[in-house]
């Protein structure tokens, strides 16, 4: 079971589509996002592992989010993007469908994750938070990328 979120401050939170589900993170969690990328596939590696890239001259690897989740697969399209993020684990990428706002948010104010969320296995999300007539997907990031233990990513 997660720790309730005790943020007292207003936070920026990424958001973007992984299937019909809006999810969002911390924007201090994200180093960069860029277009999908050309990437070398790595054998054997699970399905949802795209492959891994050179990025500036570290080694990146890169997850269908949707497939990670349970969502089917992400169709690389125009407005796919990769999101460069700092785990545990150290830097990764993350394949989402589309990019959409940033926005702020109370993290004191978010609620349990349900169960099930829009396909969402709730394992993979700290918690929902209410925007306007949506609810954001809180992602946890350690959790997505087997990271178990650990709240704060690497630097």
């Amino acid at each position: 079971m997660t720790a309730p979120l005790v943020h007292n401050t207003l936070t920026e939170l990424a958001t973007f589509q992984v299937g019909e589900a809006l999810c969002g993170m911390e924007i201090n969690h994200i180093q960069e996002i860029i277009l999908l990328p050309e990437f070398t596939r790595v054998p054997q590696a699970p399905t949802d592992v795209l492959g891994i890239l050179n990025l500036r001259g570290q080694i990146v690897t890169v997850i269908d989010l949707a497939r990670r989740m349970g969502l089917g697969t992400t169709v690389p399209t125009d407005q796919a993007r990769v999101i460069i993020v700092n785990t545990a684990g150290g830097k990764a990428g993350i394949l989402v469908h589309r990019i959409s706002d940033v926005v702020s948010v109370h993290l004191k104010e978010a609620e349990p994750a349900p169960a099930n969320l829009r396909g969402i296995q709730g394992r993979y999300l700290t918690g929902v938070c209410k925007q306007e007539k949506e609810l954001i997907g809180l992602l946890h990031l350690n959790r997505v990328f087997g990271h178990e233990e650990g709240n704060e990513p690497k630097d």
